[in-house]
């Protein structure tokens, strides 16, 4: 989907999408660049991270890649010194449950241990810490600025066998419910994009591979599919942006009315 008529709607912003090399956050740094926005495209791999930008340089839009993990301290330091002071910050890194394609089934939390709760613990709650502190002190001196924070239906609503998953995009939501009280009065806003189930990566593959599985899934959404990767995109120009500086401190599902919002 192309936001029409939006071709400025962020012009003269700069933004960071983590994880941005593929998928919903290559979608939604596309989206960025189409709405004016200068975008670093962050990713682990160079590679990815160089073919987002080509693409959205295609467009005529701006971007550069940066390699960055977010998980590690030390490394967000070194992106933030590379891309200086941004407007715009969007917490999109992060991992999903046991992967589709690898023939791992997923499982109840009694059949897990640390191993498996660290590495989903440090990028979908620790990653949002590390990004957003180091660029946030910039936001308020500038006394502008908006984090957006990408999180789960698993952490609003509650998943089997996606607990631990779950329980950490919930503590990326109170990181987000909690910094926009401190931030607010400072012009900067602090929101939350909630998804379903996308159909992209791993799951993709695994539709590919059993069509049937799409049909089963999409009967939990009332819209009747999926989410694509392009669905949360239009809505996070829109919180980017300052016709949103009266938002903040909110979780917006974007889900095909999985799990609404009251």
């Amino acid at each position: 989907m192309t936001i029409r008529d939006w071709s400025n709607f962020i012009g003269g912003r700069a933004a960071l999408v983590t994880g941005a090399g593929a998928g919903i956050g290559r979608a939604i740094a596309i989206q960025m660049a189409r709405a004016g926005a200068s975008v670093w495209v962050n990713d682990l791999s160079l590679e990815r991270a160089e073919a987002a930008c080509a693409e959205i340089r295609g467009e005529g839009g701006t971007a550069d890649p940066v390699v960055a993990d977010v998980c590690d301290h030390e490394s967000v330091h070194t992106m933030y010194a590379t891309t200086g002071p941004l407007d715009i910050l969007v917490n999109n890194a992060g991992s999903g449950v046991r992967s589709w394609s690898d023939g791992t089934r997923l499982v109840p939390f009694v059949d897990t241990g640390p191993d498996d709760w660290d590495p989903v613990i440090r990028v979908n709650l620790a990653g949002v810490l590390h990004v957003t502190r180091a660029y946030l002190p910039a936001l308020l001196e500038r006394r502008w600025g908006r984090v957006l924070v990408i999180v789960s239906d698993a952490g609003r609503r509650g998943e089997r066998r996606q607990v631990v998953y779950g329980a950490a995009k919930a503590a990326a939501m109170g990181f987000a419910r909690g910094l926009a009280a401190e931030v607010g009065r400072h012009g900067v806003t602090v929101n939350c994009i909630s998804l379903g189930s996308m159909k992209h990566d791993a799951l993709a593959e695994a539709i590919e591979a059993d069509p049937a599985l799409e049909a089963k899934l999409a009967r939990n959404y009332p819209v009747g599919r999926l989410g694509r990767v392009e669905d949360p995109a239009p809505l996070a120009v829109l919180l980017c942006s300052d016709a949103a500086e009266w938002i903040t401190g909110q979780v917006y599902p974007v889900d095909g009315g999985y799990a609404p919002a009251l």
